[in-house]
């Protein structure tokens, strides 16, 4: 069964259509309020297939991710208490929790590390809107935190370039079981 490899196809397609761009804003923006899937699944084959507009790639998802962060921010300012029984439901609950007692104690920090790191960011967008974080260090975290990882998956999937896309389909499924694997281990030892 070749998973990663159909997957891997697939965002590679998605990398070359002529809409790609557009899919690329999309997927920032909503992953940042409410979508599951980073938008890095479509930046890094961008970045492959077009090094030369990888830096552009990385500027725009990082503005549509901000943006993005933004609605998410508000949707803690004005909805939060729409979402709350969704949430309560969901497996995000006790990362809110988290996120809540993350931001009373690093505040701007929080934003920051959650915009970098592969932490669901809508969480802490959401849990800076709730608990009415200053706007433009909101902005200004989520910039550096967002722009920092996005900057540097395109740039360095940029230096691989087409070369690196080839050798990377070569051994994308043997990488993906790596990388299931090390995360349910992690998961098993933080859970227990």
């Amino acid at each position: 069964m070749q998973l990663f490899t159909s997957l891997y196809d697939k965002c590679m397609a998605w990398a070359h259509h002529r809409h790609a761009v557009w899919y690329l804003s999309g997927l920032s923006f909503s992953e940042s309020s409410f979508f599951p899937i980073p938008p890095d699944v479509m930046l890094a084959p961008m970045s492959m297939a077009r090094p030369d507009r990888a830096m552009r790639f990385a500027a725009l998802t990082t503005l549509m991710s901000v943006l993005g962060g933004l609605f998410g921010y508000f949707i803690g300012v004005f909805s939060f208490e729409v979402f709350e029984p969704w949430l309560q439901q969901s497996h995000y609950w006790e990362k809110y929790l988290h996120a809540k007692t993350l931001f009373g104690e690093w505040g701007f920090w929080a934003i920051l590390i959650a915009g970098f790191s592969p932490i669901p960011y809508k969480i802490f967008t959401i849990t800076a809107g709730t608990l009415g974080m200053s706007l433009p260090l909101f902005v200004i975290g989520s910039t550096i935190g967002r722009g920092g990882r996005f900057f540097l998956v395109a740039g360095l999937l940029a230096w691989g370039g087409p070369a690196m896309e080839k050798n990377l389909r070569v051994y994308v499924e043997r990488i993906g079981w790596l990388v299931v694997i090390a995360g349910v281990l992690a998961f098993l030892y933080f859970r227990y």
